[in-house]
């Protein structure tokens, strides 16, 4: 029973990274370097951190980009 939760929980973490990684592509972003691609994420986190305006401005930009999809 322990096996089948591992398997499982390996299961959704691979999906959820998978989901993530299309994020990227998404974006535009799939050729650029690792080391970037970080580094735009963890100014984005600081960013968005007590700046409740900010985080509004990037939820609207994502859910048209979603919404261009049909997602």
């Amino acid at each position: 029973m322990a096996k089948a939760m591992t398997s499982h929980a390996r299961k959704k973490d691979t999906r959820e990274k998978i989901e993530l990684g299309g994020l990227i592509v998404k974006a535009g972003l799939r050729y650029e370097k690792r080391s970037l691609l970080l580094g735009l994420l963890i100014d984005a986190s600081r960013r968005i951190k007590g700046d409740e305006t900010e985080k509004t401005r990037l939820v609207a930009i994502g859910a048209e980009a979603f919404g261009n999809d049909g997602e």
